[in-house]
């Protein structure tokens, strides 16, 4: 019972990677967790799917008659917050954005333009070939660049290897063609947006204040010592700042 926060988690990742911030969440709100298709044991869906997600998820609202609602989106899910956002301006009351950044392509391939990111490319067909054990050690190296948690890296590896192999390969080329930033301008919604601070404040925020420029409403803040999860990383700063801006 209470306002609606609904979580919606990163890539790979399911609903329940936001079990400990639900139970860190002050009273009087009520908690929607989602898992996507194609990972955390959901059935795969048809290729392309974000637009899928957006729209299911903008429709899961409209027809549960959720009004005030709160959005909470690491990475992949802020950018869900964002669409969903723009599409639904009066039912969307505030957001919590995890790391998340409306053009993810400008910072991981900054010299590549949109036009020569393909599906069929030869690093997408490797790893759809790949064998699952070439894939648990690429996903190692990743969950060392995801969190200062060492104890967390075994989940994190677990979330990748249990995804659906084509949503993993495809669905992430998808996000590397989105671009969300022009849409920005037309979201009235009050925003927090939660950075991490690896490498180095000084080289991420930055970034941040540059893509969420169109983004009216907003307040920056960069968390000290904290990788891509942050909510794993500095879980007590992570819990306080959702707590008192959703207060």
């Amino acid at each position: 019972k209470g306002q609606p926060v609904l979580f919606l988690p990163g890539f790979t990742c399911p609903g329940g990677v936001w079990d400990s911030t639900i139970n860190n969440l002050e009273e009087g709100y009520q908690t929607h967790q989602f898992t996507y298709a194609g990972f955390g044991g959901v059935p795969k869906i048809e290729l392309p799917w974000y637009g899928t997600l957006a729209n299911d998820i903008s429709a899961y609202i409209e027809s549960n008659n959720l009004k005030k609602v709160v959005l909470v989106g690491h990475s992949m899910g802020g950018m869900l917050a964002l669409d969903i956002a723009a599409k639904l301006p009066k039912r969307i009351n505030k957001m919590v954005l995890v790391d998340a950044l409306p053009n993810i392509r400008e910072i991981v391939m900054p010299q590549v333009p949109v036009e020569q990111i393909t599906f069929d490319n030869p690093y997408n067909q490797q790893m759809i070939a790949a064998s699952d054990s070439a894939l648990r050690v690429t996903a190692g190296y990743m969950a060392m660049g995801m969190s200062n948690q060492t104890d967390r890296h075994a989940e994190l590896i677990d979330f990748i290897l249990k995804s659906d192999r084509e949503t993993y390969v495809y669905g992430y080329t998808e996000l590397l063609k989105l671009d969300l930033r022009e849409k920005l301008s037309t979201i009235p919604t009050k925003t927090l947006v939660l950075g991490a601070d690896f490498p180095s404040k000084e080289a991420v925020l930055p970034n941040f204040e540059s893509q969420f420029a169109n983004l009216k409403n907003k307040e920056i803040k960069i968390a000290n010592g904290s990788k891509h999860f942050i909510m794993f990383d500095q879980p007590e700063w992570f819990y306080a700042e959702v707590n008192n801006f959703l207060d």
